[in-house]
C-alpha cells in the first residue's frame, strides 16, 4: 500500500500521462525495421524479415517509439536469441516474436549484432 501522500496524488499522475499520451489517436500503425548502429551492425544479410505486429494496448495508449534487439544468428542463419537492450515495454514483445522468425544466409560460425524496430504511426 502506498503512503497517504503518494495515493492522493496518483489520480493527479495518471490524468497527466493520459493527457499527455492523448487519447484520439487510433491511427493504423506499422513497424519499420531501422537502420542499424555501424559499430554492431549485422555483417549477414537477412534472407526473410517478419514485420511485428503492433500491440493492441500499445495502439489505444498511442505509444510508439524504437526497439533495439541484441541477436545472436546461428550458423545455419536461425535467429538463436534476442535480448531487449532498449525501448518500450509493450512493443519490445512484439519485436522479439518478430525478429525470431527472421532467417539470415548461412555461415560457418554464429553472428552477432543489433537490430532495430521502429514502431510509429502509418502515414
Amino acid at each position: 500500500m502506498l503512503p497517504r501522500t503518494r495515493r492522493s496524488i496518483m489520480p493527479v499522475i495518471l490524468t497527466f500521462c493520459w493527457a499527455t499520451l492523448g487519447t484520439s489517436s487510433l491511427n493504423a500503425w506499422q513497424a519499420v525495421p531501422a537502420q542499424q548502429e555501424k559499430s554492431e551492425e549485422m555483417v549477414r544479410k537477412a534472407k526473410v524479415k517478419v514485420e511485428p505486429v503492433y500491440p493492441d494496448v500499445a495502439r489505444r495508449m498511442s505509444i510508439a517509439g524504437t526497439v533495439r534487439l541484441a541477436i545472436t544468428v546461428a550458423p545455419n542463419g536461425a535467429v538463436k536469441s534476442a535480448k531487449p537492450i532498449g525501448g518500450h515495454p509493450l512493443l519490445v514483445n512484439a519485436a522479439t516474436d518478430a525478429v525470431k522468425r527472421w532467417r539470415f544466409e548461412s555461415s560457418p560460425s554464429e553472428s552477432n549484432g543489433i537490430v532495430e524496430f521502429k514502431f510509429q504511426p502509418q502515414n
